[in-house]
């Protein structure tokens, strides 16, 4: 009777206003959804169409997620080495019986339904990354804390590679925030952000002046602190390490990436134009988004819509939709909502009693931040087209469901923190 007092108790501590932007972000994907693949010669609900199924994945996942309440807290923390071998076991498993669907391996087939292993790795990630760092309580100033926590999200990030699916590993790196708020140095993030500057570099200026600039500012640095022998050897070290990047970015773009990738990358640096190529989906967007103007052309009056120009667009170019039909106000509405959860969830983590659950929150903030701001990045053109979805908006059943699972997890967790940990 305590126990059943104690998780009803629970129960009513879950934070429902996450909840209910949880279920207005997915009846936003729905309308738009259907919109996007509206056929006025067709008459009646069809289970069998994209806005069908995707009713079928939110009401299924709304289910998960009450479910996912009802659970014990303390399991997730428990069994997050299983959960997270079990995802590393799907990630081995599509490389062997995937699907391969634009040239990603990426889907595992069961029935019409194909399950992205991807996907679910996020939140598996999460919940080992989380329990390391709670359990050990590491400080992140020694090599072996930070190659522990780089192990643990670097595995699944290789595998998905090896699909390969760009867009899904790169969420990968938001990983880095969480272990940030942790006590893992700011240096890490200058790396980081000189990282994606010498990325965008190496295709704008030649690649022998850059390692020229980056030898005089070594030499420079090295002269100023010629006494101090440690600062010599770490400045040698990075400088090593930033003109062997600029060569693998080379080989990289050559050797690794798929033509459309590399069109992608030298479309969005300006370094070439396609209207009717790789650079035909982005214009469409642009296209689409900015027909809309201030209120939009009204729900199922979308012309880029209506007709179909835009390629992928219940999928990852679901925001165009959006902004042609429901215009800058619709557009605002579902960007003011996703900013609203994020410092929700980012109140909710700090408020956490114990680091296993901050850990988790700041992960589940972070994932989804990089999810919203590449995908609506890429709809609008200032990042390269790298497909992944719009959180809870985005047609599928994979990205909707782990969304769902990463999201009440934590909100479970959120409404344990008086109970325990």
């Amino acid at each position: 009777m305590q126990q059943q007092q104690q998780t009803n108790r629970f129960f009513f501590n879950v934070d429902w206003i996450t909840v209910l932007i949880y279920i207005a972000l997915c009846a936003i994907g729905f309308v738009n959804i259907y919109a996007s693949i509206y056929n006025p010669d067709k008459v009646g609900f069809d289970f069998s169409s994209s806005y069908g199924k995707q009713l079928i994945y939110i009401i299924s996942g709304l289910v998960l997620g009450l479910s996912i309440l009802l659970f014990d807290g303390r399991l997730f923390n428990v069994f997050s080495p299983f959960i997270y071998g079990g995802t590393l076991i799907l990630l081995l498993a599509v490389l062997v019986i995937g699907n391969k669907v634009a040239g990603n391996q990426a889907w595992i087939a069961i029935g019409s339904f194909k399950l992205q292993p991807a996907e679910f790795a996020k939140f598996g990630t999460a919940l080992l990354l989380a329990r390391y760092v709670g359990a050990f309580n590491p400080k992140f100033r020694d090599f072996k804390s930070i190659a522990i926590a780089a192990l643990i999200v670097g595995a699944p990030l290789l595998l998905i590679m090896l699909q390969p699916d760009t867009g899904s590993a790169l969420v990968f790196l938001a990983f880095m925030f969480p272990l940030y708020r942790e006590g893992l140095s700011g240096y890490f993030l200058l790396i980081f952000l000189g990282m994606i500057v010498l990325f965008v570099a190496d295709f704008l200026v030649p690649t022998y002046i850059l390692v020229t600039i980056i030898t005089i500012i070594a030499g420079l640095f090295i002269y100023n602190n010629r006494r101090k022998q440690k600062i010599i050897f770490s400045t040698i070290i990075v400088a090593a390490f930033a003109i062997g990047y600029l060569f693998l970015i080379k080989v990289a773009y050559e050797k690794v990436l798929a033509p459309h990738q590399r069109s992608r990358i030298e479309l969005m640096l300006g370094l070439k134009t396609d209207n009717k190529g790789a650079g035909y989906n982005v214009i469409q967007s642009q296209i689409a988004i900015g027909s809309g103007q201030a209120t939009g052309r009204g729900f199922l009056e979308g012309t880029q819509t209506k007709y179909g120009y835009v390629p992928e667009q219940s999928t990852d170019f679901i925001f165009s939709t959006i902004g042609e039909e429901w215009g800058f106000a619709g557009c605002s509405v579902v960007i003011g909502l996703y900013i609203f959860l994020l410092l929700r969830l980012i109140n909710l983590a700090e408020r956490q009693r114990s680091t296993f659950s901050r850990v988790y929150g700041y992960s589940v903030a972070c994932i989804l931040f990089f999810h919203i701001f590449i995908n609506i990045g890429m709809t609008i053109g200032i990042i390269p087209v790298i497909g992944i979805p719009l959180p809870l908006i985005s047609y599928g059943g994979s990205s909707l469901w782990s969304f769902t699972i990463l999201l009440f997890i934590f909100l479970k967790l959120d409404s344990n923190r008086m109970g325990f940990f």
